[in-house]
């Protein structure tokens, strides 16, 4: 369990020494961006907080919160703390629900990154010179570029297959003895099934690291045996600086570790903004301490986790543990008086014998009035009454739907929509 570490100083850190070194960090990230600009100047002015008024961990809850919408207002490069020229690369979200949210790096920057994510690889088990498949998109997405600059710090064999040609990717998988798939969860299962398809398997594969979708236990199950590999569930996102910059699971499974050197964390009460007890859900609150270009301040990612331990991990790293997200607060769905997750949906559906991996839920909504429907694939001998019966046990009503086969419904090679709303 203990070792294969990519920074075992640090990663073993004494719980003192990385409070005191965010402390030190806190302090610098907050002078630098109220000197550098002049939003975040104005931000902290009228909360009536200054830089020299942080003087210990505690005092984070004296800044302003930020969130995706000021990202927005101050695109393209609003928000950013250092001079265009020493910008030497950028990245941004999807832009699926409004504008964009663009994240600019310094090269600071990229060496933070890379540090994080090859601290990912090498606590799911990778050692150097081991072959890394990337499946994500190099492009604007964080995903492929992330996972590349990570296994490149981290001495691994980089086939940078991007997302798509699936059977290519299974002969490159066979061919190159890759040992080390990365993707999001949804393409996992597509590689399952044109693994099934074509006949082959993967004896050299051994570790699947997923991410940029919310996954329940019961689908990791799937794709870890459809694989053949032990599934890692890795964490971050655009406005943190990308792809495995808070962190992830060790093999002991037991929550996500978070990099506290680089990130401080809180979790607060979604309505009232005060920070909840360990143990209990609420929003993620993050806070970038080593980022230069844009580093965010006390950031609302509206996503739902809870601190699990601070305690040493049998793993032997120090770095505090949050469960691994249960939903996002925007995309909860209230239908029928009921409040649940698609993640909730998801675990139930796994649990039917005979239920395939994919499947849609659609939010209708006639004259004002919300409904639910879940389309599953399924082999044959599955009925709507088993679905229907199951759902109902979990969300307290019973939504319809149809069966397809499996195979019915349509695929992606990227990053799976699994929510669809019609009026």
């Amino acid at each position: 369990m203990k070792g294969n570490f990519h920074n075992e100083l640090m990663e073993t850190a004494p719980r003192k020494e990385i409070e005191e070194l965010q402390k030190k960090r806190l302090r610098s990230v907050v002078d630098h961006v109220y000197r550098s600009n002049p939003i975040y100047r104005k931000l902290f002015d009228d909360h009536g907080v200054a830089p020299e008024d942080i003087r210990s961990l505690e005092d984070v809850k004296r800044l302003p919160m930020t969130n995706k919408e000021i990202l927005r207002e101050s695109y393209p490069l609003g928000l950013c703390c250092v001079p265009r020229k020493e910008v030497k690369e950028m990245h941004m979200s999807s832009g699926s629900t409004g504008t964009p949210v663009i994240m600019p790096y310094t090269p600071a920057d990229l060496e933070q990154w890379a540090e994080c994510m090859a601290r990912c690889y090498h606590m799911a088990g990778g050692r150097e010179g081991d072959a890394v498949q990337i499946t994500p998109l190099f492009g604007l997405f964080n995903g492929g570029f992330g996972m590349y600059h990570g296994a490149r710090a981290a001495g691994l064999f980089v086939i940078p297959a991007g997302p798509g040609n699936t059977q290519r990717q299974v002969r490159l998988a066979k061919d190159l003895n890759t040992r080390i798939l990365t993707g999001v969860v949804s393409y996992g299962i597509r590689i399952i099934e044109v693994m099934e398809e074509m006949g082959e398997t993967l004896p050299d594969l051994e570790i699947g690291i997923f991410g940029a979708e919310s996954f329940s236990e019961s689908m990791k199950k799937r794709v870890s045996e459809g694989l053949g590999v032990e599934v890692f569930d890795i964490y971050g996102m655009t406005e943190t600086g990308g792809v495995g910059t808070l962190g992830q699971d060790c093999s002991a499974h037991d929550g996500l570790h978070v990099w506290e050197d680089h990130y401080l964390l809180e979790v607060i009460d979604p309505k009232t903004g005060e920070t909840v007890e360990d143990g209990e859900t609420g929003e993620l609150v993050v806070t970038a301490l080593t980022r230069e270009a844009l580093p965010v301040i006390r950031f609302r990612t509206a996503d739902l986790t809870r601190v699990l331990s601070r305690d040493k991990c049998e793993c032997g790293r120090t770095h505090l543990r949050i469960a691994p997200i249960t939903g996002r607060i925007d995309d909860m769905i209230i239908v029928k008086g009921v409040n649940f997750f698609p993640k909730q949906v998801e675990q139930t559906l796994m649990g039917i014998p005979g239920v395939g991996s994919n499947y849609q839920i659609i939010v209708e909504e006639i004259d004002g009035v919300k409904d639910v429907r879940v389309n599953v694939e399924a082999e044959p001998g599955v009925t709507g009454f088993m679905v229907e019966k199951a759902l109902k046990e979990t969300l307290g009503f019973s939504p319809k739907g149809d069966i397809y086969p499996i195979g019915g419904l349509p695929r992606t090679e990227g990053k799976a929509q699994r929510v669809f709303y019609k009026k």
